[in-house]
């Protein structure tokens, strides 16, 4: 196989992990609260042929020193875009959503066949009955959300009505007139780069990071940072169009990456003919 073979090839894989990424966005453009992903491509290694050898042949040269042959390119990094999303009015109780960036909701999530702290955007809370009058918040998604002691938040009683702080504090009126209030655990997120995704609009702390490095638990004083809103979704921050426009420009890379791996076949077809 010929160099203009192998760099097409190459380049190919990566186009299709690009055109996986744009599809991921498209596909959850609806989804609440999610946060699309940009791919950024690198070269990959060159070689590098010094056709002159002398140096000092080439004073005042503008262009590289000899000539550089790329053997093609690679996906360097999906970058998750942390922009706010819009804000849809629902009127109902139980929707809330941040109105700061890099602000996520704790839940107990399921990861890898073990329960785990994970992180969500998505805040159409639900609540869930556990038995003997006794329920549970979750998120839509059926998960447990956490309280800022990542202790799970159950309520003990029927509950008459909901009112959800700007400073994340869920107050909870029961019907034989008692109240109660919880601190919904909310965490920001300095290095969003880092958490991995857990599936279900989940994002998660990668094995043997550093949690310290990577986000701020808003308890105690750190409160007050916290910005959040009753009675409304977070959009997707998808921009439809343009994924489309990046989808159909990526779409045609990859209609000439194929376009040279014909070329470079025919090619070597007729020098096989001229030989014969």
């Amino acid at each position: 196989m010929n160099q203009s073979m192998l760099t097409a090839t190459n380049t190919l894989r990566q186009l299709q992990d690009k055109i996986d990424t744009i599809s991921h966005n498209v596909a959850n453009v609806d989804t609440n609260g999610y946060k699309s992903k940009q791919a950024s491509f690198t070269d990959l290694l060159a070689q590098q042929i010094n056709n002159q050898p002398d140096p000092s042949k080439e004073t005042g040269r503008k262009t590289p020193y000899g000539i550089r042959t790329g053997t093609g390119a690679k996906l360097a990094q999906a970058v998750l875009s942390p922009s706010q999303g819009a804000l849809e009015n629902t009127g109902r109780a139980l929707d809330m959503a941040f109105t700061k960036e890099n602000q996520y909701l704790k839940v107990l999530a399921g990861v890898n066949g073990r329960n785990e702290t994970a992180f969500t955007r998505n805040g159409a809370l639900e609540v869930s009955p556990l038995g003997n009058n006794r329920s549970m918040l979750t998120d839509a998604n059926g998960n447990p959300v956490l309280d800022e002691n990542n202790r799970i938040i159950t309520f003990q009683g029927r509950v008459a009505d909901y009112a959800i702080r700007p400073n994340g504090i869920l107050q909870v009126a029961y019907s034989d007139g008692t109240r109660e209030s919880f601190n919904l655990g909310v965490v920001q997120i300095r290095n969003p780069q880092v958490l991995e995704q857990a599936g279900n609009n989940l994002l998660r702390l990668p094995q043997n990071a550093n949690a310290a490095n990577v986000y701020t638990d808003l308890k105690g004083a750190n409160r007050s940072q916290i910005s959040m809103q009753q009675g409304v979704l977070e959009k997707s921050n998808v921009d439809l169009s343009a994924e489309i426009t990046e989808l159909t420009k990526t779409e045609r890379l990859y209609q000439f990456q194929s376009r040279t791996i014909t070329l470079s076949d025919q090619m070597m077809g007729l020098v096989n003919n001229i030989r014969s």
